[in-house]
């Protein structure tokens, strides 16, 4: 009897064991199922431009309904040693600057090219950022302190004389700087409103004026513009898409913006009540919730349409200089289950849970190879799943990834996402 108590235990005990076994199991793989999006670098995308032309930093990149990709770049950021073309008479047969606006296909084919000062409208004197609209409207902004010359409008003739710091962090004061509007042109180039005058702005509660904008994004269900603004004010700015009437605005929470010099940003400090410069995008989802890249104090935040805050997160919190939270985009799936955040300090791309803002995993590292960064400034999606950055200070470049299906996550940070042998 006491045998059968002790085989009757033992049983008992085996089986518990397998059971607490199996958890474990199920649990390991549960946190080895922790799917995300994986990418390879194109590195023969796009194909060389013709008139030996090159880029400067290279500012902004939105794909429109055809799966075109346009970037904008700053031709008067290139050196002198690096437009040898432009000269009189020419020092070299290479280089010269590209146009400021390039259209490309899938192919990587240069398609059209346009941009620069013209009649009717204010050419920021250092370009930033660009979205193409729902209706095919090309949109830009700029953060020119008006100490420079804008590009000439073709690519040719003399360099522009401009200057940059190599580092696009905050602004103090409330100085109106030159680059307070945004411009809206056709594909074509030709152009159709500006919201904005140089100069003129009065600050973060200024309702005419913009200052320093840096990226805008346009709601196809009510026509309305938001603009990230930027790197002189403290807010998102709304608007009429059509009229360039203002609508609202709001800064960090929700709250009334101000412009008081918030000092460098602390890390360890509570989180800041306002956003720091630049508020450095403003990307709208499909469920109506607006993502706020607030750079230098390293987060998102969340808001509904109407400027209601929703939540936060913070990446590479520890991150001085300029910050981690350059830019995002969402993937393609019905859902825009993941964001793909550009962290230009740390020179990663960053992919997140949406609905829990949790980072899964992250590609890239610092370098000039194909899959590594120097500056990822702009971050767009194409209807493929696709993913383009662009790269500013001396990267120069626009770059393509792959979308290669849905991986398990492996590790937290991947390295160069270059293609598998």
């Amino acid at each position: 009897m006491r045998r059968n108590l002790y085989v009757g235990a033992a049983f008992v005990a085996t089986l518990g064991g397998l059971w607490i076994g199996s958890e474990v199991l199920a649990k390991r793989a549960e946190g080895a199922s922790v799917m995300a999006p994986r990418f390879e670098v194109d590195p023969l995308w796009p194909k060389p431009l013709p008139n030996h032309w090159i880029l400067g930093q290279t500012i902004g990149v939105s794909v429109d309904a055809q799966d075109h990709v346009w970037i904008i770049h700053r031709a008067g950021s290139l050196e002198a040693g690096e437009v040898h073309a432009t000269t009189n008479p020419p020092t070299a047969q290479c280089c010269a600057p590209a146009p400021p606006v390039l259209e490309f296909d899938q192919q990587g084919n240069l398609l059209h090219h346009w941009g620069g000062p013209g009649e009717g409208y204010n050419w920021p004197d250092s370009n930033h950022g660009i979205t193409v609209d729902y209706k095919g409207n090309v949109w830009i902004g700029g953060n020119g302190r008006g100490a420079a010359q804008a590009a000439t409008k073709d690519g040719k003739g003399k360099q522009a004389k401009q200057e940059f710091k190599l580092e696009e962090g905050q602004v103090g004061g409330v100085q109106s700087f030159n680059d307070n509007m945004v411009l809206k042109f056709t594909q074509e180039g030709k152009f159709l409103m500006q919201i904005g005058k140089p100069g003129r702005s009065k600050g973060s509660n200024d309702l005419e004026n913009l200052r320093l904008p840096a990226k805008l994004t346009i709601d196809p269900k009510t026509n309305e513009l938001y603009v990230a603004d930027g790197y002189g004010n403290h807010r998102v700015i709304v608007f009429d898409a059509d009229t360039g009437k203002y609508k609202r605005h709001w800064g960090a929470y929700g709250k009334r913006p101000d412009d008081v010099d918030q000092g460098p940003y602390d890390p360890k400090a509570p989180p800041p009540q306002q956003f720091r410069n630049p508020v450095h995008c403003a990307e709208l989802s499909v469920d109506n919730m607006l993502y706020v890249c607030d750079r230098v104090n390293d987060r998102v935040q969340v808001f509904k349409p109407d400027g209601t805050f929703i939540k936060e997160m913070f990446y590479n919190k520890e991150t001085l200089g300029s910050g981690s939270v350059w830019d995002i985009a969402f993937s393609k799936d019905p859902q825009q289950k993941y964001i793909y955040l550009a962290d230009g300090e740390n020179d990663k791309v960053h992919i997140i849970e949406r609905q829990t803002l949790e980072l899964l995993t992250s590609f890239g590292d610092g370098g000039r190879q194909p899959g590594l960064f120097y500056g990822v400034h702009s971050i767009a999606v194409d209807s493929k799943g696709n993913i383009y950055t662009t790269e500013t200070y001396r990267g120069q470049r626009v770059q393509r990834f792959m979308y290669k299906g849905l991986a398990a996550v492996a590790k937290k940070d991947q390295g160069p996402a270059w293609p598998k042998k």
